[in-house]
């Protein structure tokens, strides 16, 4: 056959099918010489996972979402959160099983939806168009009592193929899920591997675990091994497919939050946002290596880097989860924690469970270690008080912009700029959006200096236990490196 014709209409639909896959699924520059020409350019399409809430008949549950205004994005677009595919049965349609929970407006304007009781489902979400760069959801559910009363909050997060959770455990007492969520049209096989305070426990059964497709799973911990352990480290490992993972930790006596997935291993890490009142600070960490990591434990206090006293180093060995209580670590004051190696870097994950109040009235939740805030991350579902808002700069002194959103009901935004010190953690004074009706969004810009980590914690009155829960504030890879491309027509003839 004659190959060597081609419309032009067909050359032009070719390349506009390259250049749109591109926008979204460019991968990272390997400095091979197309770095320097790259653009960086809004992705077109966002997923995000809510784990189930609660199965507690007291779960008041609510979500928000919010996408920044960002130049470049398309004019048109939709955002939404809809419930995972309901299990076959019967085939009685359920009315408003479709309906969304979720669905924004706008840019710039957050969106909140609610739900009741233990038989909420998990959510799957997608942003198109101008919603995607940035989409951020929060699902935060308030239990009145039982275990894991509390408050209890989670960032819905992207799927992926691999996940670290330090800070997981199966001890009495405790009750904990990993939740698994696939968002795909086809199946995923998902193996978990837990790891105690003598290494790896053995299990076939957190091995092949089928997530069917736009279904989710919560998996009992304690299903996949007999080993009572205080502290373990969970890792999910994706063999085909991706899914949205989290681990809900739930505690008859302290009460219960999210723990969710910690960056991917490395050198260093920050924890950022510890509360000034915690009264228990417990250090989990793990190295997936074959080779001990010593670390250096320092807390960015609002007056420096200091180190606590009696934990100056920590040895992580091979293979095995170490947990160290950190007592008395903040003094009153705010502080996050700063680990570096003390020699050789030796990759590592981390997490803190933080307490607070007094004995028998006691709430808890977790600050896994974050990547960077980089350009831009958000916080949504802050309320006009109980909001705090974390920065650290645990290199060189910063300047970040802070803006609040509307409200979902109403309000106008309002920005402010903070000037975070070397080596400091800095709760700030946050702004709140005039005649605000409704959850706003808080946006964090980085604008100068260097590296800036940050967290959210959201906190609660409840019976004489101060509920509270936090969030920590990643990137919000909003876009993406484009390499700078020529047309070469010769590729579409033979």
């Amino acid at each position: 056959m004659n190959r060597t014709t081609l419309s032009l209409i067909g050359v032009a639909t070719a390349l506009a099918a390259v250049t749109g896959f591109a926008a979204v699924s460019a991968p990272e520059p390997t400095g091979t010489g197309t770095a320097e020409a790259a653009a960086e350019l809004p992705v077109e399409r966002t997923s995000l996972l809510c784990p189930a809430p609660s199965t507690s008949d007291l779960a008041e549950t609510a979500y928000a979402s919010f996408t920044p205004v960002v130049e470049g994005t398309a004019d048109k677009g939709k955002a939404e959160l809809r419930s995972v595919a309901p299990e076959s049965g019967d085939g009685d349609d359920k009315s408003g099983a479709d309906k969304p929970v979720l669905e924004p407006k706008e840019p710039g304007t957050p969106a909140e939806g609610d739900s009741t009781g233990g038989e909420s489902p998990a959510l799957i979400g997608t942003a198109e168009g101008g919603f995607a760069p940035g989409w951020t959801v929060q699902e935060t559910t308030e239990v009145a009592a039982g275990s894991g009363r509390g408050l209890q909050g989670v960032n819905c997060s992207a799927p992926d193929t691999e996940f670290w959770f330090p800070g997981a455990s199966t001890s009495a007492g405790r009750t904990d899920y990993v939740h698994l969520t696939n968002p795909d049209d086809s199946a995923a096989v998902v193996d978990i591997e837990l790891y105690g305070k003598d290494g790896d426990l053995e299990s076939a059964v957190g091995e092949g675990i089928t997530v069917a497709p736009g279904a989710s799973e919560p998996i009992l911990l304690s299903t996949l091994t007999g080993a009572k352990e205080t502290d373990l480290t969970v890792h999910v490992n994706v063999r085909s497919g991706r899914v949205g993972a989290a681990v809900q930790a739930l505690d008859d006596e302290i009460g219960g939050d999210w723990l969710a997935a910690a960056t991917d291993p490395a050198g260093s890490l920050v924890l950022p946002g510890i509360p000034k009142d915690a009264t228990a600070v417990r250090l989990i960490a793990f190295t997936p290596e074959d080779t001990d990591a010593d670390l250096k434990v320092q807390l960015a206090s609002t007056s420096g880097l200091i180190t606590p006293a009696g934990h100056e180093t920590l040895r992580v060995k091979a293979g095995v989860t170490t947990a160290v209580d950190l007592a008395d670590l903040t003094r009153g004051e705010p502080g996050s924690l700063v680990l570096t190696p003390t020699d050789r870097a030796v990759p590592v994950v981390a997490a803190v469970q933080v307490v607070r109040g007094k004995s028998g009235s006691q709430e808890s939740a977790f600050i896994s270690a974050v990547r960077p805030v980089g350009a831009r991350a958000t916080a949504v579902g802050n309320t006009g008080k109980g909001v705090t808002l974390s920065l650290v700069a645990p290199g060189e002194t910063a300047q970040v912009k802070v803006t609040a959103s509307a409200g979902a009901k109403g309000g106008e935004a309002v920005s402010k700029t903070y000037t975070i010190k070397s080596g400091t953690t800095q709760s700030v004074d946050l702004p709140v959006p005039g005649g605000l009706k409704g959850t706003y969004a808080l946006t964090v810009e980085h604008d100068s200096g260097g590296e800036v980590y940050a967290s959210r914690t959201l906190t609660a009155a409840q019976d004489g236990v101060p509920a509270f829960t936090v969030q920590t504030l990643p990137d919000d890879r909003g876009t993406v490196k484009v390499p700078k491309a020529e047309q070469d027509l010769s590729v579409l003839q033979k």
